[in-house]
């Protein structure tokens, strides 16, 4: 029986409601009683003072903040700005009296226009801030986002109210200005990088007026597209563009490849002409010269002069030619031929002898010429 008994106790579980019942009782016990024995050290004086002290301490404690590099801290008190601190161990009066924001002015934080990255980067388009309309009444696809980081906490901080929504709608209203300030061609191709500098520094203008204590980093133009709409169209006309370009380019070289060309012919004729003028004048100079002397001559001496002139001017005809000019009226052993200066020109051998009617002047070659005076000088045998 003894050993179904403690067998039994053993399989029982232990109360612990009654067991933590029973500790609380006996502590409540044992704190009354000394309560009682030491009444007169627990006055409600002293408490107070201890409890009070603690809560003051606690509540000191309270005021002591760290700010972290890149940081800055700024202080207010009810509510109004009263200092900014740099990063390091701090300590400010606890609330309710002061409070303490922390403000990271090294982040680089950024707002999308006209876009939004979602997850796998992939971006969806936002239409109601991407769709702008163009000076030439073209609407484009823009696509913009902007860096930016604080540079002043007191002033991010109470300036303005919600920084970030009044930055994006201040650059998507700079946007549209600058946009509707130039035609499509010129945004979608070579006015990107000037459109992005003005945006970026109305932007920086507009939030230095607000004193906004923002600082914009950069400005990028992440994609400015037509409508989906035309952009079959617009590639065509992307394409006729390029191949105007190309062939005005083709224009251009063959140009300047001809009219240096023409130029140069064009100086060459002019250097002639002017060295053809210079030649004829000087001729003339000197005829001019020459018939001043040789009329002083013709006045002294008319007859001899005119002879003179005669004779040079049949030297001058005669010495040019390769025919000699033969009287065949005169007697043959009177004929005179010049052998001793031959003409320095050949003859061709199929020329044939021109001769004419007695009595009158034969034109021959000189080599015939000199058989014919030869034949004349032979005696003939049919002569008695």
């Amino acid at each position: 029986m003894s050993s179904e008994k403690h067998s039994t106790e053993r399989n029982q579980q232990p109360d612990w409601k009654f067991e933590l019942e029973k500790n609380w009782k006996t502590l409540y016990r044992k704190s009354s009683d000394y309560f009682l024995n030491h009444k007169d050290q627990f006055s409600l004086a002293k408490v107070s003072g201890i409890v009070g002290g603690a809560a003051t301490v606690i509540w000191l404690a309270t005021g002591v903040y760290i700010v972290d590099e890149g940081n800055r801290g700024v202080i207010t008190r009810f509510g109004a700005y009263n200092e900014t601190t740099t990063p390091g161990p701090h300590w400010h009066l606890p609330a309710p009296i002061e409070k303490v924001s922390i403000v990271n002015v090294e982040q680089q934080r950024f707002i999308e226009v006209g876009y939004r990255d979602s997850r796998g980067n992939k971006s969806s388009n936002v239409g109601q801030e991407s769709l702008m309309l163009t000076t030439d009444e073209n609407i484009v696809n823009v696509r913009l986002a902007v860096q930016y980081q604080i540079n002043n906490a007191r002033d991010y901080l109470f300036n303005v109210r919600d920084n970030e929504d009044t930055l994006k709608q201040l650059t998507e209203s700079v946007e549209r200005a600058v946009i509707g300030s130039n035609n499509m061609d010129y945004v979608l191709t070579e006015g990107r990088s000037e459109i992005v500098a003005e945006i970026k520094r109305d932007i920086q203008a507009a939030m230095d007026d607000y004193q906004a204590g923002i600082i914009i980093a950069s400005v990028n133009l992440q994609d400015a597209q037509p409508p989906e709409e035309v952009q079959g169209a617009f590639e065509d006309a992307i394409r006729a563009r390029e191949d105007k370009q190309r062939l005005i380019n083709e224009a251009e070289a063959y140009s300047n490849e001809i009219i240096p060309k023409a130029r140069g012919a064009a100086s060459r004729l002019l250097l002639e002409a002017e060295a053809y003028e210079a030649e004829k004048v000087a001729k003339a100079k000197g005829d001019t010269q020459r018939f001043e002397q040789l009329l002083v001559e013709y006045e002294k001496a008319p007859a001899i002069t005119r002879k003179r002139l005669f004779l040079e001017a049949r030297e001058k005809l005669f010495s040019s030619t390769n025919k000699v000019i033969v009287d065949a009226g005169q007697s043959a052993p009177q004929l005179y031929m010049p052998l001793q200066n031959p003409v320095s020109n050949t003859v061709a051998a199929n020329k044939s002898t021109a001769l004419e009617l007695p009595g009158e002047p034969v034109a021959v070659d000189k080599n015939d010429a000199a058989k014919i005076a030869a034949n004349n000088l032979r005696p003939s045998r049919s002569k008695p």
